[in-house]
């Protein structure tokens, strides 16, 4: 199963980022993942969890956007969303086409962070 190796890229990443933001906690992560990019999205949710525990992201969520296939129809002259992956032809006038636009993404979105809270400041003069 490489979703593990994926959820460990992506943890590592995510960390080395939000460390630099200050963040003390990752609470949430977002990415797209296509159809024709080799990875499952329920065995990315499963690793998920093993592959944060320890770091910055234990015990945050992660969204997935799942993307379908698209293909360029040179017939219609657009991009057209296909039903399934096991036909590469135009749904609406079955022209064949290997001309992929969309489907193949894996791509960190965005992760939310939570950072110390600064401590209040004390006016000069002031009671504490």
């Amino acid at each position: 199963m490489h979703e593990l190796s994926i959820v460990n890229a992506l943890v590592a990443m995510v960390e080395e980022k939000a460390r630099a933001a200050g963040a003390t906690r990752v609470t949430r992560v977002q990415i797209r993942v296509g159809a024709l990019s080799g990875v499952v999205a329920d065995a990315l949710r499963s690793s998920y969890d093993f592959g944060t525990t320890g770091t910055l992201l234990e015990g945050s969520t992660l969204a997935i956007e799942e993307v379908p296939v698209a293909i360029a129809c040179l017939a219609c002259g657009r991009d057209v969303v296909l039903p399934g992956i096991q036909h590469f032809c135009c749904p609406d006038c079955g022209t064949p086409s290997a001309r992929v636009t969309q489907g193949r993404e894996l791509d960190l979105l965005s992760f939310e962070i939570e950072t110390p809270d600064p401590e209040p400041s004390i006016e000069p003069g002031a009671d504490p």
